[in-house]
Parts: C-alpha cells; structure tokens; sequence
C-alpha cells in the first residue's frame, strides 16, 4: 500500500505472517515488557526506602548538631552530625557494630595520636608514623574496614590540626559518641523503619522473578522453544543480585526487631522471610541448572513427555504461593503442596521415558523442590523424605 502526503511517498511495510515464528518473537517482546515493568515497580519500592533513611539522616544530623551545640556547647560539632550521618548511611544490619567501630576508632586514633606527639613531637614524619601505627592498631583490634578508616582519618586530623586547634581530641571524641548515638536513637527508636515492609519490598522482585521465569521455562520447554530457554537461563541468573539485596533487608530487619521495642511484634513474621531468604537462592541456582538441562533437552531432540513443563510449571505456582503466604504470615502448606505435586509429576515424565538430559531436568525439579521446601521451614532430612515420597507415590501409579 502506498499513500502520498505533502509531496513525498511514504510506503508502508507488509504485515508479519501470523505464523510460529512470529508468536515466538512477540513472546521474547511480551517478556521483555514484563520485566521492564517489575523492575520498574521495584525501583520505586527501593525510592521509598531511600526517602525514608534520607528523613533519618536529616533528622539526626539536626539533633546531633543541636546537643554537641546546645548542650556541650562545642562551638563547631561538625563530627557530631558527620557521624549521626555515617551511622544512617552505615550497611543496613550493621549499623550497631559500625557505629560502636566507629567510636573505636575514633579512640584509637586519639591514642596514637596524642602518644606519639607527646614523645617526638609533630610534623611530615611524625604525622606518617601516627597514622601508620593507627592503622595496625585497628587492624589488631578487628581489622574492620570502618575502624580501620576511622582511626587513620583521627590520627591524621590529631597530628595536622592538634598545635592550631587546641584540645581537638577531646570534642573529636565527644562529637563521634554523640553523634552515633543518636544515629541509633533514631533509626532504631524515633523513626525505625517497618521490618515487614522493608523485607516484602526487597522480596517481591526475585522471587516474583524467579516464579515467572519458571513459567517461562515450562512454556519453552512445552514448544521446544531453545531461544526462550536460553533467555529463562539468562533471566534466572539475573537474579543474584536481587536476592543479595533480600539477604541485606533481611539482616536490617534482624537487627530493627531486636533492638526498637516498636517493632518487636514483628519477629514471627520476619522469622518465615528471613528462613525463605536463606534457601532461595540455592533454589535459583536449581532452577537455572533445571533451565540448562532443558535446552541440552532441546537440543539432541530428546524425547519429551508431557508431564515435564507441567512439573515446572507446578514449582512456578509453589514460588508464588510460598510468597502470598509468607506476606500473610500463613504458615506455607499450599506452597509445600505444589512443591510436592512438581516431585510427583516429573516423575511420572521419568517412568515414561527420557534420555540423559530429560533426566537431568527431573533430577533439577527435584532439587529445586528440596530448597523450596527447605525455604518453607523444612528441615534437611523431612525435605528429603517427602521428596522421596512424592516421588514414590508416582512409580506405578
């Protein structure tokens, strides 16, 4: 068809024929605009968390800032806000023992400090051997990298301001206890923030991610389709990261409901993620292992019995609930069920008959299916045995 407008020939191009091929690529396209999607709602949970620890930061910095000034009456506490600040911005779950390192550090430098000004006085070398000495003090101490960071920059601060700036030890100190200490008064007091929420946000993508990958996966290997399986290994491995930012959340979370009275009825809750987030990535790798073995699948044109993507399908379904039910607080029973019922399909594909790689991708469901069972609060030697049972429920039947 062609169609003039103002003066120039614009020719429009063929339709694509309705055929396999272009379903495939219109499904690559429909999965791609499906994860640009959740990634997007994720990055917006993560602004709302950032907005939050942004409130906090601004909130202890000012209280910091007003005690040293107000009540001890530093003229300039700059290392009270500065360290309120830092115990903020610390890695979430560590922010106690970074803030208690922090102060050591502050201490160890002061030590060094002063001892060796006291006995060679100051200068270029004298100001080298400070820090230095700093610095295996720390390393002695923990060797913790915020320590270690800590006393090297109040050792250098010590030895170059100390003869302009009199008696900088003492507020440097001073300044750092306060201005940690507030930094945990109001993240784990003022302003703590919600554990559940924190966890189910950073949650929600991988194993959103990882149940639809598993989707993806069965569907390919339902239509043979070696592109789509090489894109769901992909997917799977993509993963990683997210799920060590759930690790993190996790760790942060811990460390709220153990120590903000305003969060304690939080524990049980926190408790069924936090035993989720420690088998979920074994799961992932399972499942990109069970990916790989498919395309091998595929690829040597093995046969494929129809129970097979149903199993995976089934695992799918198991992620989803597992999550629906650890954001209700439900103990997950519906999970364990069709993780289960994935064991006891893909055996049945393997009493049909497959070849090497049809059995590996059996062997995968099953591994894949111990670790969701293991992230439902399962322990080993239970999780073993139900797999062994489901899967002799399905021999002869």
């Amino acid at each position: 068809m062609i169609s003039v407008r103002i003066g120039s020939v614009r020719q429009r191009a063929p339709a694509l024929p309705a055929d396999s091929i272009t379903k495939r690529i219109d499904g690559i396209l429909a999965g791609w605009a499906e994860a640009s999607r959740t990634k997007l709602r994720d990055r917006f949970r993560q602004l709302e968390i950032n907005i939050m620890v942004a409130v906090q930061a601004g909130v202890a910095a000012a209280l910091a800032w007003g005690i040293a000034h107000e009540v001890l009456n530093t003229p300039q506490p700059v290392f009270a806000p500065a360290a309120a600040v830092g115990t903020i911005a610390s890695s979430v779950g560590q922010r106690l023992p970074r803030t208690i390192a922090l102060i050591l550090g502050v201490a160890v430098g002061i030590g060094f400090g002063d001892l060796l000004m006291l006995l060679a006085g100051n200068g270029p070398w004298q100001l080298g051997v400070i820090v230095g000495l700093a610095v295996i003090g720390a390393l002695l101490l923990s060797g913790r990298g915020v320590l270690v960071a800590q006393a090297g920059g109040t050792a250098v601060l010590i030895a170059a301001l100390s003869p302009e700036v009199g008696e900088l030890e003492y507020p440097r100190f001073v300044d750092a206890l306060i201005g940690g200490g507030v930094g945990l008064v109001v993240v784990l007091l003022l302003l703590p923030l919600n554990p559940r929420r924190v966890v189910q946000r950073a949650a929600s993508y991988p194993i959103e991610e990882l149940a639809r990958q598993l989707k993806v996966t069965a569907q390919a290997l339902s239509d043979r389709n070696e592109a789509r399986l090489g894109q769901a290994v992909e997917g799977l491995g993509a993963i990683e990261s997210d799920l060590e930012n759930l690790k993190t959340a996790v760790e942060g979370a811990k460390e709220v409901v153990q120590l903000s009275p305003a969060r304690w009825h939080r524990r049980q809750t926190l408790a069924l993620f936090a035993q989720g987030a420690e088998h979920m990535d074994h799961a992932v790798w399972s499942s990109r292992g069970l990916a790989r073995r498919a395309v091998g699948l595929i690829e040597d044109n093995e046969p494929l019995p129809a129970g097979l993507p149903i199993a995976v399908d089934r695992l799918s379904e198991a992620v989803l609930m597992l999550h629906d039910e650890f954001r209700h607080g439900r103990v997950p029973e519906e999970a364990r069920r069709r993780v289960l019922r994935a064991v006891h399909e893909a055996t049945l594909a393997y009493e049909d008959g497959v070849e090497l790689s049809g059995a590996a991708v059996v062997a995968q469901v099953r591994s894949a299916a111990t670790d969701l069972l293991r992230a439902t609060g399962i322990d080993n030697d239970d999780a073993n045995r139900l797999i062994h049972q489901a899967a002799e429920s399905a021999v002869g039947s």
